[in-house]
């Protein structure tokens, strides 16, 4: 379990530290989920030493991250409490953002669907 631990600490690590030498303008952590797909994926080949109850291990400390992922929330939510009134001085511009947003996304959302439904059709 340690080992699986210490898998997702060092794959986070190396995708911060690309993310920061290469000035790149996404975030470590995703580089390093990246990473880390890279990793499984190669599993077979590239790393012949990462056994199956290894995998077992990485599911299992996966699992119980992904269970208290809320916790992870807490702090952005003591941050919107304490700046309430930076929101009521902008709630008009925030809530015509979030619905400018959301169409937007849901908008090419539909278009990538269509798109894609169309190439796989021929």
């Amino acid at each position: 379990m340690l080992g699986a631990v210490f898998l997702l600490l060092a794959c986070q690590m190396a995708g911060e530290a690309v993310a920061r030498v290469l000035a790149l303008p996404v975030p470590g952590p995703v580089l390093g989920m990246v990473l880390l797909f890279v990793l499984l994926a190669a599993r077979g080949a590239a790393m012949p030493a990462f056994r199956r109850d290894e995998l077992g291990h990485l599911n299992g400390v996966s699992g119980t991250l992904l269970a208290n992922f809320s916790l992870m929330f807490l702090p952005a939510g003591v941050g919107i409490i304490q700046q309430g009134h930076v929101l009521a001085d902008n709630w008009l511009g925030l809530v015509v953002a979030i619905v400018v947003s959301s169409l937007v996304s849901l908008a090419v959302t539909g278009w990538v669907f269509l798109a894609v439904s169309r190439m796989l059709a021929r």
